[in-house]
């Protein structure tokens, strides 16, 4: 809930950043981006035997699984906070991002972190000639009940 809140404030600063020459940057918030740093490392310890293109097998509730899933929902956050900024402020943030290469190591993860054949939890393996069902096959129902 607080996410789309934050630019405001950064929204009221903009005004400083004047005609300077340099490519200017701006960080999201810094105790954000302090925790993605640690996280990206810790990630990268654990997937770093892992080429691209291979995926890593992470067992539920396992520590790895936390990481793994303290990293993703740590990027919910940042992409909220994008959307909720101008796009004046988008340029400026995205700039933090291409020189901290963050964008490019979520890229990296999410490669080596995505099954090649997600199945989908509702499909069974009763009939072997049955094409198994995966999220790329089937329609998602996102209603809330």
């Amino acid at each position: 809930r607080l996410m789309p809140e934050l630019p405001k404030f950064d929204d009221e600063d903009l005004k400083s950043y004047g005609d300077e020459e340099e490519e200017l940057a701006l960080s999201p918030p810094a105790a954000l981006m302090s925790i993605l740093a640690t996280q990206e490392l810790l990630l990268e310890n654990i997937l770093e035997c892992i080429p691209v293109g291979e995926f890593a097998v992470i067992q539920p509730l396992s520590d790895e699984f936390c990481l793994v899933l303290g990293y993703l929902l740590t990027w919910k956050l940042t992409l909220a906070f994008f959307k909720a900024a101008s796009s004046q402020l988008r340029v400026l943030y995205s700039q933090y991002l291409r020189r901290t290469k963050s964008l490019n190591k979520l890229l990296y993860h999410l490669f080596r972190l995505m099954p090649e054949n997600p199945v989908f939890s509702g499909s069974t393996s009763e009939a072997p000639n049955k094409d198994t069902k995966t999220f790329f096959t089937e329609e998602l129902r996102l209603d809330v009940k």
